[in-house]
């Protein structure tokens, strides 16, 4: 797919699209070459998932593919609400079974399991990511500007960790409430697993994956203002292996569009 316009923030590589659905084949593109270049090298790919409604083109684009092997990829998800298990309809782990686990044949997939101690549910899925280095990290930035779970109140560039509990901001919540996920903020827990922000961005290829008008703010924010954790997705512009996939109404706030 064609972007309609293309540009560099720092060290960031930004492509725009007509529409959401031209994003997600790009993105497709760029991620089904990644993961047959690591499979190639290596023989195998770690590859990690975003979810959300933003993702919806991008992974329905992927999952159609027929030049992907599967069979040679372990796959990996971001975070999931502390306390939930994976047949709650807002359950993450839920999500990547429904949209790419049981549409797919992959060597492993390993889910964030909400229903674990945290603690230990921490521990234990940092050990699995030391043990598969992620070749690609497909990735959506929030309504907030976060990455995964890691809100501008509590994100770290520098996270010693590579997974950890997190209180979600108010803002993240309700970004679950106004997608159709829980019915009231009530419904929304406040506490999730999520992995960080320096575990996400080390992966070798990194696609953020930014659909919708709803994220036109928080582009604007992560490309224009200083990069800081009151945006944490503005960490995207110093990641030289990372491109960010707009479509024309996120990219509306950008001043250079």
């Amino acid at each position: 797919m064609t972007a309609v316009s293309a540009f560099r923030v720092d060290e960031l590589d930004v492509r725009v699209f007509a529409t959401e659905e031209a994003l997600g084949a790009a993105a497709a593109d760029d991620a089904s070459a990644a993961i047959r270049a690591a499979v190639e090298q290596r023989g195998l790919a770690n590859a990690m998932f975003a979810t959300g409604n933003s993702q919806f083109a991008f992974l329905a684009a992927l999952t159609a593919r027929t030049d992907v092997p599967w069979d040679r990829v372990t796959g990996f998800h971001m975070d999931e609400y502390v306390g939930m298990d994976d047949t709650h309809p807002a359950s993450f782990a839920r999500y990547m079974r429904e949209r790419l686990v049981d549409l797919v044949h992959l060597a492993a997939f390993h889910y964030v399991d909400g229903t674990n101690d945290a603690a230990a549910e921490c521990s234990r899925y940092a050990a699995l990511l030391r043990e598969h280095p992620l070749d690609l990290c497909c990735l959506g930035v929030g309504e907030n500007g976060h990455l995964a779970f890691n809100d501008p109140p509590f994100a770290k560039f520098d996270d010693p960790d590579d997974v950890k509990e997190v209180e979600l901001d108010d803002a993240s919540r309700r970004q679950q409430v106004g997608e159709g996920h829980f019915r009231t903020l009530d419904d929304v827990p406040r506490t999730a697993i999520t992995v960080t922000v320096p575990a996400l961005l080390r992966a070798r290829r990194v696609l953020a994956i930014v659909p919708e008008s709803r994220k036109a703010d928080a582009v604007r924010r992560a490309l224009e203002e200083p990069i800081a954790t009151s945006c944490p997705a503005s960490a995207l512009r110093r990641t030289t292996q990372a491109t960010l996939y707009l479509d024309q109404a996120s990219a509306a706030n950008v001043s250079n569009v």
